[in-house]
């Protein structure tokens, strides 16, 4: 597995000469391995932490404390365990500005609870992901369609559940019916409805068509819940309801 090529996304087949390939399943394994003596030295030192395989954030109180233990940390690294640390990859930053496994940590200035947000990087893959699903030259059923982007929603919620705010799953649903919406109506200007002839783009795109009244009266939120389109809040309510809560490590990273 160590000399196992890997295929990159664009097809190009890489070889390992070095350490562990890039997005293999044996990677989180011997991360867990060799870096459980980071984590004692973590915890002896007093520090607050939380790490996923080759991915730990350290929490501080102070961007000088910051890049003290920053470069404590690379030397215990380097010189103890003899690996290497990504330069490029490695900062000292706020928690909110920082990534870790799709998701960015904030405290709550008043009441210092620790909210668990989408990163930025999280935010852009789901927003390119939902523009590749609902492409505006959809060729096949609206059905389909909303078929496709249930699949992609309901695992996408099964690792995002955690997140603390629903305001960036709102937009995310609102985002998602409007270009449903802009596939129909085009559908149904090249089936010739009557009742539609008059939403011909002309000057305006289909895009701009999608939000206009009444088009949303007639493809209203209830009538995409009606042909089954799964919803980012209403699954985010579901996994609250069943009382799942985030791992007890990364709820106490910050507090």
């Amino acid at each position: 597995m160590l000399k196992a090529k890997v295929v990159m996304p664009d097809g190009v087949v890489v070889s390992t000469d070095e350490g562990v390939p890039q997005g293999g399943p044996l990677s989180p394994l011997l991360s867990n391995i060799v870096l459980d003596e980071l984590d004692w030295e973590l915890q002896q030192r007093g520090h607050r932490f939380v790490r996923y395989a080759d991915d730990c954030n350290i929490y501080v109180c102070s961007e000088r404390s910051g890049q003290r233990v920053m470069a404590s940390i690379v030397r215990f690294i380097e010189r103890r365990l003899r690996l290497k640390v990504n330069a490029q990859k490695s900062a000292v930053s706020r928690p909110e500005k920082r990534h870790f496994i799709g998701f960015s940590l904030r405290r709550e200035p008043l009441g210092g609870e620790v909210e668990v947000h989408l990163s930025e990087r999280s935010k852009s893959r789901i927003d390119e992901r939902i523009r590749e699903l609902t492409p505006r030259t959809w060729g096949q059923s609206l059905r389909d369609c909303i078929h496709r982007v249930n699949e992609y929603f309901l695992g996408w919620m099964g690792f995002f559940y955690i997140v603390s705010d629903t305001t960036m799953l709102t937009a995310l649903d609102a985002h998602t019916r409007r270009r449903l919406r802009a596939i129909a109506i085009r559908h149904w200007h090249k089936k010739r409805r009557d009742n539609w002839r008059p939403l011909k783009p002309g000057r305006r795109s289909w895009w701009f068509l999608s939000n206009t009244s009444r088009v949303t009266r007639a493809l209203s939120n209830a009538r995409f819940a009606e042909r089954g389109l799964v919803s980012l809040v209403a699954e985010w309510q579901r996994y609250q309801l069943s009382n799942v809560t985030a791992p007890v490590q990364l709820s106490l990273a910050l507090g």
